[in-house]
């Protein structure tokens, strides 16, 4: 062979691909069952706080999912994607979104919703729009408003183990009029010893699985802490402008689903924006509406109504926030592709 022979390459070692062409060892399945094990702990606090029928409504919940995904999958002709963790992580949240009251029928009409409607009828996951568990929830609620805002006091001594049945009811914080004194303790707001849904009540749960998500990014932390503090300055203000009528933020950042929907509703990677900024942006109205909800309208929470919002606006903030792909170059009026 000469100096000049042009020596081409073997083609057959060519592999032309779509980014990104680095993997870091994730998928899907390993991502939902971290989200799973984060939340264990308010999990565990719910059952503890409620009684083990808690533990029933959230198996009944992830059972079901899973049961109408299957079917759905069949139903389209695709393959079974039960083993990627999605449907279960869906159950399990639309569980601990329900009180512990919550009949097994309507864990399934949750479930029905949540999977058929909010998730498979666009095409399954990474194609749904709207957060799935919070479409069954508030599905449930508009259905059934008595039946999803009827509380029982935490399991006590005194009170039925199977907690549910005979329970004593009880109002929540945020579903109790503020006449400018706090009928429940900073202790009991702390540790989830108040009336309200089954993953909502025990902060420490919820900020510890928070914490371990953002430690393993596998959410952005943005998310949260725009959400929450948010909340707080805008409950705060209203506070010092009305104390005898706002209840102090304090009481608002305890209360509710906001830190089971800051940390594990509002940070789902398929319904909320891809960027820093874009994060930013979605917490921050996440938490204006919350708050606006809370105060000035008719229901007494109002988590899941600003999430579901937010996922609405979530491509429209991606187009303005995410930047460009690389190597397109901005043009005035155009774009050109390199």
């Amino acid at each position: 062979m000469t100096e000049t022979t042009v020596r081409l390459p073997d083609t057959s070692k060519l592999v032309v691909s779509s980014s990104p062409h680095f993997h870091d060892g994730s998928s899907v399945r390993k991502i939902m069952l971290l989200v799973i094990v984060a939340l264990m702990p308010a999990c565990l606090a719910g059952v503890l706080t409620f009684g083990p029928r808690a533990l029933w409504v959230m198996l009944v919940c992830v059972v079901a999912c899973m049961l109408v995904e299957a079917i759905c999958t069949k139903l389209q002709g695709r393959t079974c994607t039960l083993g990627d963790g999605s449907a279960a992580l869906t159950g399990l949240l639309l569980g601990m979104n329900l009180p512990v009251t919550t009949p097994a029928w309507m864990c399934v009409v949750g479930a029905i919703i949540a999977i058929g409607i909010g998730k498979m009828i666009y095409g399954g996951l990474g194609y749904n729009p709207f957060n799935p568990a919070l479409v069954g929830r508030v599905a449930l609620l508009m259905a059934f408003p008595t039946a999803m805002t009827t509380w029982v006091a935490p399991r006590s001594a005194s009170s039925p183990l199977w907690a549910g049945v005979d329970s004593v009811t009880r109002a929540t914080p945020l579903g109790t009029p503020w006449t400018g004194e706090q009928l429940f303790s900073t202790w009991e707001l702390f540790i989830g010893r108040t009336g309200g849904s089954l993953g909502e009540t025990c902060v420490p749960a919820l900020v510890l699985g928070g914490l371990l998500l953002i430690a393993l990014k596998i959410i952005r932390w943005q998310v949260p802490v725009c959400f929450i503090g948010t909340v707080a300055v805008i409950t705060g203000i209203a506070h010092l402008a009305a104390p005898e009528q706002v209840a102090p933020p304090l009481l608002h950042i305890m209360s509710g689903g906001l830190m089971l929907g800051a940390f594990f509703m509002a940070t789902d990677m398929v319904t909320t924006p891809l960027g820093r900024t874009g994060a930013v942006i979605f917490g921050v109205g996440c938490g204006v509406i919350t708050a606006v909800i809370r105060l000035w309208g008719s229901y007494p929470e109002g988590v899941s109504f600003a999430i579901l919002i937010m996922n609405a606006f979530t491509p429209l903030i991606d187009r303005y926030t995410a930047g460009k792909p690389f190597g397109v170059i901005s043009h005035p009026g155009r774009e050109v592709k390199l």
